[in-house]
């Protein structure tokens, strides 16, 4: 992302929540009351035609159905570990994420930290405090940037604490790192959280990155890269990603592909709801 440009991607995630939280209860996946508000006006009223008329359908067939799926994957995750006794939630990469105002859980006891780019997190902050008119005592924002400044470094200095059993929210950003920045993500969190800690994120499969299975939405954003300042580089080998984590000193891996996510979540009156394939989401405990 550029230096000073906050993240069309984040503003698009936020629009696709504020879609899909409009609809009927029966008729929904995930549930955000705030994503409208974070969303850029001109963008959410342009993306919202595209989806109306088709077109987002056609230029990434499953694509929105995999984003949404996703928000309430993570969300169902992020529950179950409020439910064992969470202490602590790192959301890394938090664009426009919702859910440090969402859960009653978080608020009550347990502290927050959302880690961003700076342009994106400036903007998010004005956005923050003009929906809650203030910001949240439970909420500590930390701005990196990775070019001059370190991961560990900002959250210690932000008060970060490793010996409190951690949650890491890392939702749609290890493909657009280098693998070395993905690696050095995932041994931050095994060397500095508690026993029980774990992390969720989601990646893209190597065969979509290589071409080898095809996928509109990413030659799409791969066209327009020149507008978001944002490239696809690092993805996963297709049923490796056990191992993957497993190498890096993680346990109980789980794993979530678009199969699994259809049947947990596209069922009754959005059956037959498209899910793109060549995603994943993995959960895996320190």
């Amino acid at each position: 992302m550029r230096r000073n440009q906050t993240s069309l991607t984040a503003a698009g995630i936020a629009i696709a929540r504020a879609i899909e939280s409009e609809k009927p209860a029966g008729e929904r996946v995930c549930y955000d009351p705030y994503a409208r508000q974070f969303a850029p006006g001109w963008l959410y009223s342009i993306t919202a035609l595209f989806v109306k008329i088709g077109y987002a359908e056609r230029r990434g067939p499953g694509v929105v159905g995999f984003i949404v799926a996703r928000d309430r994957y993570i969300d169902d995750v992020l529950q179950d570990f409020l439910d064992k006794s969470l202490q602590q939630l790192v959301i890394l990469g938090a664009g426009y994420d919702s859910r440090a105002y969402r859960f009653d859980g978080l608020k009550e006891r347990v502290r927050v930290f959302e880690v961003d780019h700076p342009a994106t997190q400036a903007d998010k902050l004005a956005r923050v405090q003009a929906i809650f008119g203030a910001l949240p005592a439970h909420v500590t924002f930390v701005a990196v940037d990775f070019n001059t400044q370190t991961l560990q470094k900002r959250l210690e200095d932000s008060g970060y604490d490793p010996t409190l059993k951690t949650l890491f929210i890392w939702q749609g950003v290890t493909m657009y790192l280098t693998e070395e920045a993905v690696k050095a993500t995932l041994c931050f969190v095994v060397q500095q959280s508690a026993l029980g800690s774990a992390i969720v994120f989601d990646y893209i499969c190597r065969s979509v990155l290589d071409g080898v299975q095809k996928h509109g939405e990413v030659s799409n954003m791969r066209r327009y890269r020149f507008m978001t300042g944002e490239g696809l580089t690092f993805g996963i080998e297709e049923g490796t990603v056990e191992s993957f984590l497993k190498e890096r000193g993680f346990r109980q891996v789980r794993n979530m592909d678009a199969n699994g996510l259809r049947q947990a979540y596209f069922t009754g009156k959005i059956a037959g709801r498209k899910i793109a394939s060549g995603y994943g989401i993995a959960v895996a405990e320190v």
